[in-house]
């Protein structure tokens, strides 16, 4: 079925799926009917609230019911979402709004005890009040390229950017996504990344609309409400990040909680441990897991495929997708072409002349390689990598095998200054069990090159991540981490 909107598509949810269950948050429990027709009035309580074709509104707020609603009002007014990561300060915030045009902004008073206030001069409107059940029916058309949304980048490695994509991206990328996912329609979806993120506004929400499943939103991950909701609800469709899928096996192990319901996996990072994979499929009751590469810039451009080894999902983030290419350039960057390439950074034509070239591949940042069937490996960004002696030094690729030692649960490495060499590699490591700097260093002698090994190691109780689960390095590398001593 092809729809020209995201509206479209979100509206014929309401005929094609009727009474069943569309977002069930807490006591809440929408329809798909219901659904179209709370989307239908929050358009107008926008059009009413000023908002014309292609105006902007920033939503600030956790995952819930009215994030959805809102969203899809907004669309459903020809306005464009301007989604804000709610573990952003004030000053950060502000700047994006600021930057975005919004002309207003959602926000939920109090979440996570912060005070979410939009910029002066831009209304601020609390997503719980009446605000979105106070309109009128309404809808205004928008075509497949208008814009729909402008998705800011993580910022981990500078000044986050206004990504725009458009409606027809959208839809036809993730119409894809579901079936490369499994997400079939009368599945009961439990999304735990946040929705001002691609993966769970897009892989999340839209994706739940077009297939017909129903969105359990978690505003805040914690690892008790995620099994009660597994339980009670029979969720069969979870993604996360490989730290979700360790605390369900560990769940399972102590057998606690009714995991049987559970379907569809679907995880990404560029340090999966095989046994992970393994352990997932064959302890879980998952019968398919998928992984794959995605970036604000392009969207998911690789995925893996049903019949991938666990070497293949383990270690590489699949193939492209359809209509999507891949290719390395001679410095080890990764390269992405293909429809869903991003229209541009908003209000910065120099940024993205130096991201899209004029061949129209997308210059990712990332470093990988590519092997003869397709599948894309990431071995790191390549601002992370680090020099040693004349070698280059990938952080993901020693992450991945620190990752290997029975007593690492998580690592992250970064490259310092070191006199004779230029720089070598520095450790942050989390333990699961008992080992010293030194058992490691030795450890690591004896599996990578020399260059490749860390020449220290900081344990810490937990790496700095941002709400999207990427350790920000940036925080490694500051005075205070630097001056710690190893345990």
């Amino acid at each position: 079925m092809t729809w020209e909107s995201i509206p479209e598509m979100v509206l014929s949810a309401g005929d094609r799926f009727g009474s069943a269950e569309a977002v069930v948050d807490g006591p809440l429990r929408l329809t798909f009917t219901d659904l179209a027709d709370r989307v239908r009035v929050a358009a107008g309580a926008f059009a009413e609230a000023g908002i014309g074709k292609g105006d902007r509104a920033a939503i600030w707020a956790p995952n819930s019911a009215e994030w959805i609603i809102a969203a899809f009002g907004l669309l459903t007014a020809g306005g464009v979402l301007v989604p804000v990561n709610t573990r952003f300060k004030a000053a950060e915030a502000h700047d994006i709004i600021r930057r975005s045009g919004a002309r207003l902004v959602l926000v939920q008073k109090g979440f996570l005890d912060q005070d979410y206030e939009g910029p002066p001069g831009v209304p601020t409107i609390d997503i719980k009040s009446g605000f979105l059940a106070g309109g009128s029916p309404f809808e205004r058309a928008s075509r497949g390229d208008d814009v729909c949304d402008i998705m800011f980048t993580s910022g981990t490695t500078g000044r986050p950017k206004g990504v725009m994509m458009t409606h027809a991206q959208t839809l036809r990328l993730y119409a894809e996504w579901c079936d490369l996912a499994d997400l079939r329609q009368g599945d009961r979806y439990m999304i735990v990344n946040p929705f001002f993120h691609i993966f769970g506004y897009k892989a999340g929400c839209v994706a739940s609309m077009i297939r017909g499943a129903t969105v359990h939103p978690v505003p805040v991950f914690d690892v008790d409400r995620v099994l009660e909701l597994i339980e009670r609800e029979r969720i069969t469709m979870l993604p996360g990040p490989p730290t979700l899928y360790h605390s369900l096996l560990e769940a399972q192990a102590q057998g606690e909680w009714d995991l049987s319901s559970l379907r569809a996996a679907v995880t990404g990072a560029a340090d999966i441990p095989v046994e992970l994979i393994r352990r997932v499929v064959t302890e879980l009751p998952f019968q398919t897991i998928m992984t794959g590469y995605g970036l604000t810039e392009a969207g998911t451009a690789t995925a893996s495929r049903p019949g991938d080894s666990f070497e293949d999902i383990a270690a590489t983030v699949g193939r492209p997708c359809d209509g999507v290419e891949a290719a390395i350039a001679p410095d080890g960057e990764v390269l992405i072409r293909g429809y869903t390439v991003m229209k541009g950074y908003l209000d910065d034509p120099r940024a993205t002349a130096e991201a899209v070239d004029a061949d129209g591949w997308l210059h990712t940042g990332d470093l990988g390689t590519q092997d003869e069937r397709g599948h894309l490996r990431i071995v790191g960004r390549k601002k992370d990598m680090f020099i040693v002696g004349g070698f280059n030094a990938y952080p993901a690729e020693i992450e991945s095998f620190l990752m290997e030692h029975p007593a690492v649960a998580q690592a992250a490495v970064v490259g310092v200054p070191d006199e004779r060499l230029g720089q070598v590699g520095r450790a942050f490591v989390v333990r699961r069990g008992e080992v010293t700097e030194e058992e490691l260093v030795a450890w690591s002698r004896d599996r990578m090159a020399g260059f490749k090994v860390p020449r220290s190691v900081r344990f810490l109780e937990e790496l700095p991540l941002n709400a999207t689960g990427k350790v920000m390095k940036d925080e490694l590398i500051n005075d205070e981490l630097m001056k710690e001593e190893p345990s």
